[in-house]
């Protein structure tokens, strides 16, 4: 059991050396949720190894198209004609991030709009590892009732002024990250960090219609706002499963399951191009699971446990891409 996490365990008098030097606090405000919407504010909060504040800075962003929903973010075309570009503050905007975790409220989120921002910029974000709060509040085992910013927000005290204001977001994620940090040192609790790997591919697509047909827009759910897209069938047949230790093989059933470094599309055309079979679904016959969260309860990953599916992490799913195995002449 953690200590009670209202009690001197938020200083403890030794700090685990593996914890990271320093983290960003972020929040962006976009015009929506999908690939090619566009960050219109951010914010960062810069916290020190032990989470103390040391400074934080905002902008709004000018998206060079509609700005979305703006009875959520409130901020209007008139409001972001004259903020600057991406472009232009992508210099300080990577000071703020530079040698820190990049700490974020479902930060899968704010970590692939900065990532596409940056590539749209024909610049590499300077992100190298990323904290979820929603993940370390499961760690920690928060009585939280739900996942939301405002539920974590309320556990520690902190009052919430203006929702979906990306300073103030950003602020309120501060103040309840700090005791959260301290907690887990306290209590020898493994930070949940993930890998940052910078896309260096990147293609806009024509923009979705927008206001009215922003259906969703808020949710946590990454994965469920990438369009459907039909893909060639694989011309190989299935070889069967991939055996640990082994080689991929054409034609086997490859299926992604939750968070990746690289944008899912990317990672997805890399294995087409490789002669894979890109599965949306796990079944008998998937030869492999992609997944960075072997213990979440995905359904992919609670069917690859029941079917004995073999399944790696996106880093090992890379190397292994890079000697596929021809498939069999017949």
């Amino acid at each position: 059991m953690l200590e009670d996490l209202t009690t001197a365990a938020f200083s403890p008098t030794s700090w685990p050396t593996a914890y990271p030097k320093g983290y960003a606090v972020v929040d962006v405000e976009t015009t929506g949720l999908a690939r090619d919407d566009r960050i219109i504010s951010a914010a960062v909060y810069r916290l020190d190894a032990r989470g103390e504040v040391e400074d934080h800075w905002y902008t709004m962003v000018n998206p060079e198209r509609d700005p979305g929903p703006v009875w959520i973010h409130g901020l209007t075309s008139e409001a972001l004609e004259g903020a600057p570009l991406f472009q232009d503050i992508a210099e300080e905007f990577t000071a703020r991030l530079a040698g820190r975790v990049l700490v974020a409220h479902n930060a899968v989120f704010d970590w692939q709009m900065i990532a596409r921002e940056y590539a749209r910029a024909e610049r590499e974000a300077p992100v190298r590892q990323r904290l979820c709060t929603i993940a370390l509040s499961k760690e920690l085992g928060l009585p939280l009732p739900n996942h939301k910013l405002e539920s974590l927000a309320a556990h520690f005290g902190v009052v919430q002024r203006r929702a979906h204001h990306a300073l103030d977001d950003a602020r309120v994620l501060a103040e309840a990250f700090r005791p959260s940090l301290k907690a887990a040192a306290a209590n020898g609790v493994r930070l949940p960090l993930h890998e940052c790997r910078p896309l260096t591919e990147w293609s806009d697509r024509p923009a979705a219609p927008r206001i009215g047909q922003q259906a969703g827009y808020g949710g946590s759910r990454p994965g469920s706002w990438r369009p459907s897209r039909k893909r060639p069938a694989c011309p190989y047949p299935n070889p069967g499963r991939y055996e640990p230790g082994g080689r991929l093989k054409q034609g086997m059933r490859v299926a992604f399951s939750g968070d990746t470094s690289v944008e899912r599309e990317l990672l997805e055309d890399r294995a087409t191009e490789a002669g894979l079979h890109v599965a949306s679904s796990l079944s008998r016959l998937t030869s492999l699971l992609v997944t960075n969260d072997p213990d979440s309860g995905t359904s992919k990953v609670v069917k690859a446990r029941q079917f004995g599916t073999p399944v790696v992490d996106e880093a090992a799913f890379g190397q292994l891409l890079a000697d596929v195995e021809p498939a069999s002449e017949e």
